[in-house]
């Protein structure tokens, strides 16, 4: 088949290890070949980052707001021993963080699910839906190594001059302090982003912190939803037979291991890094989830839900062939062509993007798989084992068919 054309570029963030070796071998074995793919390159590798100051990650970010839409491979987030082993000057913080700062979007990551796989939780029958706050918290806190007694306090002054103070704790020895924000903005369209996916999906929306705890943080975001939902979206979600509702973090939790799926639940940054995890993990795999970031002006940016996947990594630089599972990689790619094709009016995109996610499911359903899913295989198939070159070469077969 001749090559399907593109007229706008996708922003392209290769990343780190594993998954840096697999996002080379996607689109050599699956795109390339198919597509004139054109990008526009930033290497989110963390020897890059460390040898721009991080300015790469920023500019990457600037970029996607130009394009519209954005794919990104996973990357490390230093912590100590990386600085070691990397030799890195500073611990930069995560790539991830510094995008969904600059975009101020919101992540949606729900699980694929594929017959013959099973959740883990039995009576899970349709995906449950991440939507995680992608602003602030933990992930733009600053941080500070208390080195011996003495007191802490948390001040804050206005635009006029004045000054509020406040004690966190009276150190009588060492210790450590994180202060973290977020912006009423922010949350609004954290919330108005949660509010119109489940009107547009027709699921219901879940909402949950911990304002019984942190009384102040947390009930703003309890309070913002409240409002927004009232003044804007009740009556849509009622004309549709949706329903809204707030509840503690931990009741949500003991829901949602007792519902049978398909819904929204919507979290706060930390609790949505940790729960989507915890879900696609349910369903089968870290590996298998999308990821999607939606700025409040839509732009896109897909990415992998999960991490470089180290272990592998180190296997394959020893000369081994790991059987690393590159669906969430792949379905990264595939979401940002299908998008990128919507945006341009290019049909022929989004159609090769539908055709390769059938490819890889019918793969899979199809018997053959990655290490990580045959432990969990089901099906009356027997599960064949593969590496992962081979599951890919195994998906192009599939996609040559479907084409």
């Amino acid at each position: 088949m001749e090559k399907i054309t593109m007229t706008v570029p996708l922003v392209e963030m290769d990343g780190d290890e594993m998954t840096r070796i697999l996002w080379q071998q996607i689109k050599e074995e699956l795109l390339l070949p198919y597509i004139d793919l054109k990008t526009d390159y930033y290497d989110l590798g963390l020897p890059n980052r460390e040898a721009t100051g991080d300015q790469v990650t920023e500019d990457a970010a600037h970029a996607v707001q130009k394009y519209g839409v954005g794919v990104k491979c996973a990357t490390i987030t230093p912590n100590a021993q990386r600085m070691a082993e990397y030799n890195l000057s500073e611990m930069w913080k995560s790539p991830n963080g510094t995008i969904r700062a600059i975009l101020d979007g919101t992540v949606f990551r729900a699980p694929i699910m594929v017959r013959g796989i099973s959740p883990v939780v039995k009576n899970w029958e349709k995906p449950i839906t991440i939507a995680r706050h992608a602003y602030g918290d933990v992930y733009r806190a600053v941080e500070y190594r208390v080195p011996g007694p003495g007191l802490a306090e948390l001040v804050f002054t206005g635009a006029d001059g004045q000054s509020s103070r406040q004690t966190i704790f009276q150190f009588e020895g060492p210790g450590v302090i994180q202060g973290q924000h977020n912006k009423d903005d922010s949350i609004r369209s954290f919330a108005h982003a949660c509010f119109q996916y489940a009107v547009d999906t027709r699921q219901d929306l879940w909402f949950s912190t911990k304002d019984t705890i942190s009384k102040r943080y947390d009930h703003v975001f309890k309070d913002i939803f409240d409002e927004i939902y009232q003044e804007e979206y009740r009556e849509k979600f009622e004309a549709l037979g949706i329903t809204y509702f707030y509840t503690l973090i931990d009741d949500a939790v003991a829901r949602a291991i007792r519902s049978k799926g398909g819904f929204i639940w919507a979290c706060k940054n930390y609790d949505g890094d940790v729960m989507s995890d915890m879900v696609s993990t349910a369903f089968g795999s870290l590996a298998m989830m999308t990821s999607v970031l939606v700025s409040p002006d839509g732009k896109y940016e897909y990415e992998a839900a999960h991490g470089t996947v180290t272990q592998h990594y180190y296997r394959y630089v020893r000369g081994e062939n790991p059987s690393t599972n590159p669906v969430a990689t792949l379905f990264a790619w595939t979401g940002a062509l299908a998008k990128r094709g919507e945006l341009d009016g290019n049909e022929a995109l989004s159609r090769f993007a539908g055709k390769l996610e059938q490819a890889t499911v019918a793969t899979i359903e199809g018997g053959v798989m990655t290490k990580d899913l045959s432990a969990l295989w089901e099906g009356e198939i027997p599960a064949q084992t593969v590496n992962s070159g081979e599951f890919l070469a195994a998906i192009r077969e599939n996609l040559e068919k479907l084409l």
